[in-house]
């Protein structure tokens, strides 16, 4: 089964058990998938494509989250909390700290990287290795951490 079928399955449970709050997260999500099947006609929908919409919709509930934490107001980021546990569902399972940091060590010694000018060639080719399995922002920041203490 396919992930936008599994999520269309779990919507449809979700109906018949009443889950208000899982039925209105994934109605959202089926709704976003959809924009992006229009968005990319006339090719077909793949499941890259439906992972890179369920990331875009973690995304945006991390930053919400932090910018609801800003302005004090925890029952929305509590909220945002429980919608972006129920999408990490439908994501790989994610690397550790450990496995990310030998990726980018890997990648770094094979584009022969050495300083922080190099960020955007080894952020690529990590990129590539971990879609879906690590957070952009973290490979980032592990990614320069590392590109600054080869400089110095």
């Amino acid at each position: 089964m396919n992930l936008e079928s599994k999520i269309q399955e779990d919507l449809k449970t979700a109906m018949k058990a009443g889950d208000r709050f899982k039925v209105e997260t994934l109605r959202g999500l089926m709704a976003q998938i959809k924009d992006e099947r229009i968005k990319l006609r006339p090719k077909e929908l793949t499941e890259d494509n439906v992972l890179a919409v369920i990331q875009r919709a973690v995304k945006r509930r991390k930053e919400a989250i932090e910018l609801y934490k800003q302005g004090n107001r925890q029952d929305l980021a509590d909220k945002e909390q429980k919608e972006l546990q129920l999408l990490r569902e439908y994501l790989p399972e994610q690397l550790s700290g450990q496995e990310v940091i030998n990726i980018v060590n890997q990648v770094i010694e094979q584009v022969g990287a050495t300083s922080v000018r190099d960020l955007g060639k080894v952020m690529g080719a990590v990129m590539k290795q971990v879609q879906g399995k690590a957070d952009g922002k973290e490979v980032q920041q592990i990614v320069r951490e590392r590109l600054t203490k080869l400089s110095q």
